[in-house]
């Protein structure tokens, strides 16, 4: 009697994983429809229009309809020295940088940082930072992971500029303004 209780908790301690595997896979939704892959075209936008910042011109390259949210890309044209964001941090997303062209000095924590062509850095969540060309202007591509309200604060920052810099504007789409940019010339 021993040996066949021993056996029947044996059989049904195997069979639980299984069970539980089976019954993950049947709550899983089915994969998401496929995106049909579509060429952006250099200095092209996803959306068909270009977002300028007064500061350097936007494309969205990957827009985050495309991905669930998780992922949003853009690119930086005409990046102007002593130019830039403020200083800021995202609280929900890491934002990476490349440098396409030219070169570009950023600030990421405490560290000040010079970028070359070819060259990329992570800006991690909530740790402040910004950036601005150095030399005549820059051309980069900026990936926002997850994406959050970063599209939208783009194409709200491109129809206010003067806002987009500012605490209130910053802080409406999960970022925490950290003050003035220190490349800002006053």
């Amino acid at each position: 009697m021993k040996l066949a209780r021993r056996s029947f908790l044996k059989a049904v301690a195997s069979a639980a994983p299984a069970a539980a595997l089976r019954h993950l896979v049947a709550q899983t939704p089915a994969s998401a429809p496929a995106i049909q892959p579509h060429v952006v075209a250099s200095g092209q936008d996803v959306t068909g229009h270009l977002h300028p910042l007064g500061f350097s011109s936007l494309a969205f390259k990957v827009d985050p309809a495309e991905t669930s949210a998780n992922l949003f890309i853009i690119e930086h044209r005409n990046l102007l020295p002593d130019s830039g964001p403020a200083l800021h941090m995202h609280l929900s997303q890491e934002e990476w940088f490349y440098v396409m062209e030219g070169e570009v000095v950023l600030q990421v924590g405490d560290q000040r940082l010079h970028l070359r062509t070819g060259e990329s850095v992570l800006a991690p969540r909530l740790v402040p930072h910004t950036f601005s060309a150095t030399g005549s202007s820059a051309h980069m591509l900026i990936a926002f992971t997850p994406a959050c309200k970063m599209e939208q604060y783009f194409i709200d920052a491109a129809a206010s500029p003067s806002l987009a810099a500012t605490e209130a504007f910053m802080n409406r789409y999960d970022m925490k303004w950290s003050g003035p940019s220190p490349f800002w010339k006053h």
